[in-house]
């Protein structure tokens, strides 16, 4: 809801109206009217001490926004909160506006929240507003824009705040076909006695052990504890998988609805994949917004999920260099990674890529946005396959 405006027009506040009283004053005193020039020197004090206590009006106001989460799916609802408290003994009217750009009401589905009241001295108030994340990416609440004056709103006065809220806003989720990807089983059985240790998944610290390498010590465990402490590994058959998302076909073609498309089914992929317990990379050639890291790198852990979803929120189809040198120089290959590699349609780069992986011995399955007709379309091959995101995706229906 837009903030509605109380002030009367200046025009008639201070040319016309003060115009006229002064003549009221001229004519009084020109004719003796003692009563009439009373009035009107009353009225110029009223219009004095009205801007007066505008000019103190914002002194003392303290308004704060909270968000009760910050990190949401498209769809959720999050509530927003701000507080007002008049710390004078001056009562004033206030008026907060909020912008909540790529969020929305619940109800009303306006994207500026705005609430009016009059604060009392030493008074305080809370807004509430329910809100719903309409779509994928990182979004701004804020600034707080505080409009505040006299009780009668003649003179207001506005200011607004330093205080900006960020929504991380995840892909939306959909459901996919369960698909097989190539075993990669080099470390043995999760929980075995396996002598070869994954160093991928570390399970905690204990103390130095003498004669074990000095790699395994952990250092920042070393300087809490005060004593040399080293890793603990988990001996796993847990698969490794990277995620390489390349935007730069989608931003040539302009494919915008594609690309939401493709980061719906590769959330969903990430999410499956830890489902089923592997650890799960992302390297991506794209702008992040907020100057996030395009890399996150294989490995397992309780936020390692957490940090994928929200590189892919804050992906932008936006090349920032050259996918090909970025895995080159940039992108560490654990023993027994496997690549899922998504991008618009299979063309030059996707080619390089394919075999850049083969040529290090990676297994490689490439989906596709816009696959090129063919009998095998759907075909479930794994070595060096292509395939549509539309063949992994189970269609959604809507029901009446």
């Amino acid at each position: 809801m837009e903030a509605t405006d109380r002030r009367v027009p200046s025009l008639f506040i201070i040319p016309l109206s003060l115009a006229f009283v002064g003549l009221l004053l001229f004519v009084a005193l020109l004719n003796g009217q003692q009563d009439l020039a009373i009035l009107s020197l009353i009225l110029f004090g009223i219009v004095a001490g009205v801007k007066l206590w505008t000019r103190w009006s914002l002194a003392g106001i303290d308004c704060r926004i909270y968000i009760d989460k910050r990190k949401a799916f498209p769809g959720e609802t999050l509530v927003l909160k701000a507080t007002a408290e008049n710390r004078k003994f001056l009562p004033v009217w206030l008026q907060a506006k909020v912008p909540i750009s790529g969020l929305a009401q619940a109800v009303s589905h306006e994207t500026t929240v705005m609430a009016e009241t009059s604060l009392l001295w030493y008074q305080r108030t809370d807004f509430r507003w329910e809100l719903a994340a309409l779509r994928r990416g990182v979004h701004h609440m804020g600034p707080l824009r505080i409009v505040s004056g006299d009780l009668f709103g003649f003179f207001p006065r506005v200011r607004e705040t330093a205080e900006i809220l960020e929504v991380v806003v995840y892909p939306r989720l959909v459901p996919l076909r369960s698909f097989p990807l190539p075993r990669r089983d080099f470390f043995g059985i999760p929980g075995a006695e396996s002598p070869v240790q994954d160093p991928v998944y570390i399970l905690g610290t204990r103390d130095y052990q003498h004669g074990r390498p000095a790699k395994y010590i952990h250092w920042k465990a070393t300087a809490r504890h005060h004593r040399l402490q080293e890793k603990i590994f988990e001996p796993t058959a847990q698969e490794k998988i990277l995620l390489v998302v390349d935007v730069g076909e989608f931003a040539r073609q302009k494919a915008e609805s594609e690309f939401e498309h493709a980061l719906e089914t590769v959330a969903s992929v990430t999410v499956w994949l830890d489902e089923q317990g592997c650890a799960v990379g992302l390297v991506t050639n794209g702008l992040m917004t907020g100057g996030g890291p395009p890399i996150v790198p294989v490995t397992r852990n309780p936020q390692q999920l957490t940090s994928l979803l929200e590189a892919l929120a804050r992906l932008q189809m936006e090349p920032a260099q050259d996918l090909i040198d970025m895995i080159r120089l940039r992108v560490s290959l654990p023993w027994g990674v496997t690549c899922l590699y998504f991008t618009l349609a299979e063309e030059s780069v996707a080619r390089t890529v394919r075999e850049y992986f083969t040529h290090r011995r990676t297994p490689i399955v490439l989906f596709v946005s816009r696959p090129v007709p063919t009998s095998r379309e759907e075909s479930f091959a794994i070595d060096g396959a292509i395939r549509s995101l539309d063949a992994i995706r189970i269609r959604e229906t809507h029901g009446v």
